[in-house]
C-alpha cells in the first residue's frame, strides 16, 4: 500500500502554521503541566461559549483498580433525559501519548458528543475515563485501568443509567490505542478472561490512532509498497507530533519493543492477523494525513475491512496529528466532530461490512 496522497500539507494548514510559536523548551514534567492546563482551558471556554454546560448533566466517580489504587471518571447525559432511562454508553479515552490528559481536558469533547447525538434522536451517556499516565505509570497500567473501567461501567449500569448490551468504546491517539487493545482482547478471550464474559462491545471509534510500538513496526512496513512511502519517513518532521516525539511518548511506557514482543497484541493491536480480527465489532477510523501514525491507522482499517468487519475509514488530508485543537481555523475540524458522532451512531445501528474505501476530507 501507499498512502502518500494524503500527506499534504493542506493550504489551510500552511496558512495556520505561519502563526504558530516554536515548540517550548521544557522538561517532560513541565510539558505535562503546560499541555494539560492548555487543554483544560480550551475545554472550559468551549463549554461556556458553545452552551454545552447547560445541555448536559455531569457526575464524577472513582473507579477502583486492580492494584489497589483508583482512577477518576466522569459521566455526561442529556439534561432532558430522566436518570432512570437506560441509554447506550460511549466510553471515552483521551489522547496525549500516555503522558497528557485529565478529566477536565475532555469535557467539551464528551459534551459535544452527547448534545449532537441527542439532537439526532440518539441520546447516550458518555463515560470519560482518566487512566493513569507515564512516566510514573508504565505499561501495562493504562491498559489495566481501561479494562478495570470497562468492568466498572458494567457493574454500575444502574447508577449510570446505561444499557450493558449497547456499549461503544472510543478514543483519540493513545486513547484509540487503548480502545483497540481492549476490543481485541475481549474478542480473542485472552488475558483478562472476564472481558469475554461481558456483553460484546458494540463498536469502536479510533481517532488518529497509534496501534503499534515503534520497536515492533516491521510487520507494518512489510505491508507498504516501499519503506520510502512510509508515514514514518514522509511525516518524520511533521508539526505537532514529529517521529521523535512518538518515540519519546512510547519510550516512556518502559517497553523497548523488538521481535519478542511484536506479537503482544495488547501492546500492538495493529499487528493482529486476518484470522484474529475476523468477527470484531464495527470500527470507525479518523486518520490525519500528515501524521507519522497515518499508516498504522489505515493499514488496520484495511485489515478489518478486508476480513468482514464493518469499517468506516476517514482521512483528514494534509493536516497533522492533533489538528482538532485549532478549531475554526481548519474546516476539517467540523468533519472530525461528525466522524466521531457518526461512528458511535453507526455502531449502535445496523452496521454492515463492505469493501475497503477511504473517504478523504480537506
Amino acid at each position: 500500500m501507499d498512502f502518500s496522497e494524503y500527506t499534504g500539507p493542506s493550504d489551510e494548514w500552511i496558512a495556520l502554521e505561519r502563526d504558530l510559536p516554536p515548540p517550548p523548551d521544557l522538561t517532560t514534567e513541565e510539558l505535562k503541566v503546560a499541555v494539560n492546563k492548555g487543554r483544560e482551558d480550551i475545554a472550559a471556554r468551549a463549554m461556556v461559549e458553545q452552551g454545552l454546560s447547560a445541555k448536559v448533566t455531569i457526575r464524577d466517580y472513582r473507579i477502583p483498580t486492580r492494584d489497589g489504587s483508583s482512577i477518576e471518571a466522569r459521566s455526561y447525559r442529556p439534561v432532558d433525559v430522566d436518570d432512570s432511562t437506560r441509554l447506550p454508553v460511549y466510553i471515552h479515552l483521551h489522547g496525549g501519548g500516555f503522558l497528557f490528559g485529565t478529566l477536565a481536558s475532555e469535557d467539551a469533547i464528551c459534551a459535544r458528543i452527547v448534545v449532537s447525538l441527542a439532537e439526532q434522536g440518539v441520546p447516550i451517556v458518555v463515560v470519560n475515563v482518566n487512566y493513569r499516565h507515564t512516566p510514573e505509570h508504565k505499561y501495562p497500567v493504562a491498559w489495566n485501568d481501561t479494562e478495570d473501567a470497562f468492568h466498572w461501567v458494567h457493574d454500575h449500569l444502574d447508577a449510570l443509567g446505561g444499557e450493558g448490551a449497547s456499549v461503544v468504546m472510543g478514543g483519540i491517539s493513545a486513547g484509540a490505542w487503548l480502545t483497540a487493545s481492549t476490543v481485541l482482547a475481549q474478542h480473542l478471550g485472552g488475558g483478562d478472561k472476564a472481558l469475554a464474559d461481558r456483553p460484546k462491545i458494540k463498536g469502536q471509534v479510533l481517532m488518529i490512532p497509534g496501534l503499534v510500538h515503534y520497536g515492533c513496526y516491521e510487520p507494518q512496513l512489510r505491508r507498504l509498497r516501499d519503506p520510502s512511502v512510509s508515514s514514518w519517513v514522509q511525516n518524520r518532521d511533521a508539526p505537532v507530533l514529529p517521529l521523535e516525539r512518538v518515540k519519546l511518548f512510547t519510550g516512556l511506557l518502559g517497553v523497548h519493543g523488538g521481535k519478542e514482543v511484536e506479537g503482544d497484541l495488547r501492546l500492538n493491536p495493529g499487528n493482529a492477523t486476518a484470522e484474529q480480527v475476523r468477527g470484531l465489532p464495527p470500527a470507525t477510523f479518523g486518520v490525519a494525513g500528515r501524521d507519522p501514525l497515518r499508516d498504522e491507522g489505515l493499514l488496520f482499517a484495511q485489515l478489518l475491512s478486508e476480513n468482514g468487519v464493518p469499517t468506516q475509514t476517514n482521512v483528514f488530508r494534509g493536516v497533522p496529528h492533533g489538528f482538532r485543537r485549532f478549531g475554526d481555523r481548519l474546516s476539517v475540524c467540523e468533519k472530525w466532530d461528525e466522524v466521531m458522532v457518526d461512528g458511535i451512531k453507526w455502531a449502535l445501528g445496523e452496521a454492515k461490512p463492505g469493501p475497503f474505501e477511504i473517504h478523504a476530507f480537506g
